[in-house]
Order: structure tokens, then C-alpha cells, then sequence
């Protein structure tokens, strides 16, 4: 008998990881710079460093290899739902923003090759 409760006891406690408990608050775990659209659209190929800095703060990944690359990342889940990543790479040229990649786009770009 107690091999049986101590083998329904094990099951139960590990299956509290997937199983919700009714009225049990779940956090949102968010991480990283919270990067807006506004934010993106103040940038300016030929900022300096301390202008993007300035709008964006500093970036999460510091390469000490690659000075002229700064890496932003947030990623948020909420509430134990499926956990959501976005990105932001600039890339600077004489100490000056020469362009950005990422899950950012200007407000008004128009991508070319999509359009035709």
C-alpha cells in the first residue's frame, strides 16, 4: 500500500509543471531591451554611438571583438504561454550607424523586392 500512494504521490508532484491549478497567478517573464516602434523610427544612418544610445540604451550583447556591432534582444512569455523573441543588430562604420537588421522596420519602409 504505501508503494502504491508513495508511486501516485511522484506522479502527481511531477505533473504540476504542466498541470494548472485553478486561481494559481502565473508571472510574464520578460528580458532584455524593450526595443518600440517610435524608438525605431528615431534612428538615422549617421547617428553617433551616444545618439543611439541615447534612444535605444545599452545594448544587451557587447562584443569586445566586434566594436562596431551592438546587439539588441527582448523576449517576453506571459504567463506560461509560448515565449516570444524579437532582435536588433546595428552596425556602425567610422563610429557612425550605417544600417540595422532585424525584427525592426522603419515606419514607411517599403521593401522593393516584396512590392513586385
Amino acid at each position: 500500500m504505501k508503494i502504491i500512494f508513495t508511486v501516485v504521490l511522484a506522479i502527481a508532484v511531477s505533473g504540476c509543471s504542466t498541470f494548472r491549478f485553478p486561481g494559481v497567478h502565473r508571472i510574464s517573464i520578460q528580458q532584455g531591451n524593450v526595443v518600440s516602434q517610435q524608438m525605431i523610427d528615431k534612428l538615422r544612418p549617421g547617428m553617433t554611438r551616444g545618439q543611439v544610445r541615447f534612444i535605444l540604451g545599452n545594448p544587451v550583447i557587447d562584443d569586445p571583438l566586434d566594436r562596431d556591432r551592438w546587439d539588441y534582444v527582448f523576449t517576453i512569455q506571459v504567463a506560461g504561454g509560448k515565449m516570444s523573441k524579437r532582435s536588433l543588430a546595428l552596425f556602425f562604420r567610422a563610429d557612425r550607424l550605417s544600417y540595422f537588421e532585424g525584427n525592426y522596420v522603419p515606419s514607411g519602409y517599403i521593401d522593393l523586392a516584396r512590392s513586385n
